[in-house]
């Protein structure tokens, strides 16, 4: 019986010893980068604007456009987006835009469109949103008055808001 037990304790120790022998490791450095990110998207087309009312002794009646938006993802601080259009309106019209901000940011409320970059919407830092409202506002003064409806293509960019 004494026998027996020293072989068993032999064959377990064996066993251990083979099964560490077996094991392994490997490492590997894994390397990774996440560069800045700022992307802008527009979604919808305004309906044609037109104004043909006004109040006896006021200008003519502004209208407004809505059903577009905008979406926005940036993993960057303090950008902003900015809007432009691509050539000069006609004398007496005025275009605004007003973009809803994102989380954390803020809309400038309506600002008046024309070929120089102006500022929407600041304070833009780590934010991903979608389906944020943006809405146009035309006006005219009483000297103003189209045969034919004309067209302005506006362009919003992201950038840094400092």
């Amino acid at each position: 019986m004494h026998l027996r037990l020293i072989v068993v304790g032999t064959v377990a120790t064996f066993l251990g010893a083979v099964g560490d022998a077996h094991a392994q490791t490997a490492t590997q450095l894994v390397r990774f980068q996440v560069n800045a990110i700022n992307q802008l998207a527009v979604s919808g087309s305004p309906a044609l604007m037109v104004i043909n009312s006004a109040t006896a002794g006021s200008a003519p009646t502004p209208v407004t456009a809505g059903g577009t938006s905008y979406a926005v993802t940036t993993n960057e601080s303090n950008q902003k987006i900015s809007a432009s259009i691509d050539q000069a309106l006609p004398s007496g019209v005025m275009l605004e835009v007003t973009l809803g901000a994102p989380s954390g940011a803020s809309s400038l409320g309506a600002v008046a469109l024309s070929t120089a970059s102006a500022d929407v919407v600041t304070g833009i830092s780590g934010v991903s949103a979608a389906s944020l409202p943006i809405t146009y506002r035309l006006s005219a003064t009483t000297s103003v008055q189209m045969s034919a409806p004309e067209a302005r293509t506006v362009t919003f960019t992201i950038v840094s808001g400092s």
